[in-house]
């Protein structure tokens, strides 16, 4: 376990603390103007707790991917002005992140240093480059969950050149919640897995098979494993060289791996192409036409699943979400999974997107920031930035 950010409060007044943070925001195309400032606002209580206790603040996070090499358009200044906003403060932005340009901070102050990735020996985890960062501080503190599988400088690499190091409050957050999709969940345990493609959550699928009461499958995934099973599925998406492995994932799973009994489908991937609701247990899908998103006996099956739910674990969309009239399964599930008394976790991106259209955000236990970091976790697999925390603790 972790140490928390609380866990180091005595020592915090007078002290240098560098808070890798995950300010990998979206720029509009002159690179200029945040178009969404949510990770910044994630990561707040973690700031104003250090300020608050008297220390002088670095912020580090990279944003984009820069190779290696500065960027103006992959510059963390709008992130510095935005920050300064919401703050209420002046935050410095150091031209660099290491080196004798880097200003120091002073006791309540904040300075944030330019992105971490305009050095390629961040990503490569460079030792010289990990000591460089540590020398900055006397307490290092991740509050970058969404970063935490990379194996990188600022989020491994530096922890073993501090004396401290801990979890900042999102961080901690993001993994009591998602421990407990992991460690001894409550039942009846229900996960949904939707997205594109097997391959992208293989090792998911096969974690969490060991772990839940009910798996239900969705998205363009679901395909691969019907054709596997001999349906015909059109044009739908499938994996050709995953379908042996779906159909002995189907095997080992028996009755808790549940795939789509209807489907829409349409004849284009176009919100005015021409769509229909075929019955997958009696008629197969069209040559020429592709399933888009659940259909309606899914919608409801699937729904009652979480209604039933004591725990429910969500991560990708049930269709082609990003099309409107594609979207009635996943936003549908969402109301769904929100309605339930169950404890929900939800994965980011359009898992996210739809629990903000469908109106339910506030009925979400926990909405995760991870990304990749989260699908690892899910999968049972250790990530770098945790492991170096608890070795550390």
């Amino acid at each position: 376990m972790a140490l928390s950010l609380r866990d180091l409060e005595p020592l915090l007044p007078g002290k240098r603390v560098f808070l890798r943070v995950d300010f990998n925001v979206p720029l509009d195309e002159s690179g200029t103007r945040i178009t969404s400032d949510k990770r910044i606002r994630a990561s707040l209580p973690s700031i104003r707790y250090v300020l608050e206790h008297k220390a002088a603040l670095f912020l580090a996070s990279h944003l984009g991917r820069p190779k290696g090499k500065p960027n103006p358009k992959m510059s963390l200044k709008p992130v510095a002005q935005r920050l300064s906003e919401l703050l209420g403060q002046p935050v410095t932005l150091a031209p660099d992140c290491v080196g004798p340009a880097v200003p120091a901070p002073n006791p309540g102050q904040v300075v944030l240093l330019e992105n971490l990735r305009f050095h390629p020996e961040e990503e490569s985890n460079d030792p010289e480059f990990s000591r460089q960062l540590a020398s900055l501080c006397d307490i290092y503190v991740n509050d970058a969950f969404g970063s935490a599988h990379r194996a990188h400088a600022s989020t491994a690499g530096m922890v073993a050149f501090v004396r401290y190091a801990a979890a900042g409050f999102l961080m901690e957050k993001e993994l009591k919640y998602l421990s407990l999709a992991v460690s001894n969940p409550s039942r009846p345990y229900v996960a949904i897995l939707g997205g594109a493609k097997v391959s992208d959550k293989i090792e998911v699928i096969q974690n969490l098979l060991k772990l839940v009461d009910r798996l239900l499958i969705g998205g363009g995934m679901a395909y691969t494993f019907l054709k596997s099973q001999g349906l015909a599925v059109g044009r739908s998406l499938v994996e050709e060289d995953k379908l042996d492995l779906s159909r002995e994932i189907l095997r080992s799973a028996g009755d808790k791996l549940r795939l789509p009994s209807d489907h829409v489908v349409a004849a284009e991937l176009k919100a005015e192409a021409p769509s229909k609701v075929v019955d997958g247990a009696r008629a197969p899908i069209p040559d020429s036409w592709m399933a888009v998103d659940i259909g309606p006996e899914t919608i409801t099956t699937y729904s009652q699943e979480a209604a039933q739910a004591s725990l429910i674990v969500w991560n990708g969309p049930m269709g082609v979400f990003e099309i409107a009239p594609f979207a009635k399964g996943t936003v549908e599930l969402a109301k769904a999974v929100a309605t339930s008394k169950a404890t929900s976790i939800v994965g980011g991106g359009d898992s996210e997107k739809a629990i903000q259209a469908a109106g339910v955000a506030d009925k979400i236990t926990h909405i995760s920031t991870g990304g990749g970091a989260t699908l690892e976790f899910l999968a049972g697999e250790s990530l770098p930035g945790v492991a170096a925390l608890e070795k550390k603790a």
